[in-house]
């Protein structure tokens, strides 16, 4: 309890004071990248505080000069905090619309292209979520998706949205899966408490869509990537 307590306090301490120094430089120069990169160090900082240890692997495997579609698995609220200062460059994620409303927060979220989406599914919704996105990756900016469009309850693998799939169809773009493990042990779902521990996380190859006639080919392709670095337990 003590560690969380720690961990929000110090996101917050060091939040505020970053979102009033660089959403106000973002908004006169359009750089949001100052505002990108300190927002990182906060989280990373709250992760410290925490007793989160981070363990990565195949970092190297993304290719650069591209903007690539990050999927990952997801097993905690700790992994997006835990992967998306991972990842090399600037990157949009896919987020519940309700969040883009939080004060401060849901503004620098806009300055910065996240994507908001609504859990209701519809087509329309759906197809504008899409649009934004093949916009983000037009400019050069990764996007981060947790492909099972929720946390799993108990670790294993979801089914995965087609959303994702269907964005990489359409646009080309490089497609790279991404493990993550221990999170779930360190901030379960229902759980609002932290315990320490370390989180591991496995970036593996590119998946191209080229290489695939249909979307469902390359969620399968992507899923068994997805799932080769999870514990026996988690792969299904």
């Amino acid at each position: 309890m003590i560690r969380s307590i720690l961990a929000f306090l110090t996101i917050i301490v060091l939040g505020i004071p970053t979102g009033l120094i660089f959403i106000p430089w973002c908004m006169l120069t359009g750089n949001v990248m100052p505002l990108f990169r300190n927002s990182v160090r906060v989280v990373r900082a709250g992760l410290f505080v925490a007793g989160i240890r981070v363990q990565v692997q195949g970092l190297d495997r993304v290719p650069t000069g591209q903007a690539c579609i990050f999927m990952s698995n997801h097993v905690s609220n700790l992994d997006p905090p835990v992967l998306i200062p991972l990842i090399p460059g600037q990157t949009s994620v896919f987020l519940k619309r309700s969040l883009m409303k939080i004060p401060l927060l849901g503004y620098a979220m806009q300055l910065a292209k996240f994507i908001p989406v609504d859990r209701a599914g519809s087509v329309v919704n759906a197809q504008e979520s899409v649009r934004r996105a093949r916009l983000v990756l037009e400019q050069g900016i990764h996007i981060t998706t947790f492909v099972e469009g929720t946390r799993s309850r108990d670790g294993r693998l979801l089914p995965f949205k087609k959303g994702p799939f269907f964005l990489a169809m359409e646009t080309g773009s490089p497609c790279i899966p991404i493990s993550i493990w221990g999170t779930e042990t360190m901030m379960a779902k229902g759980s609002s408490w932290i315990i320490p521990g370390t989180a591991h996380v496995a970036f593996h190859a590119p998946v191209y869509p080229a290489d695939y006639t249909t979307r469902e080919d390359l969620m399968e392709a992507v899923r068994k990537s997805v799932a080769s670095a999870l514990p026996p337990s988690m792969q299904t």
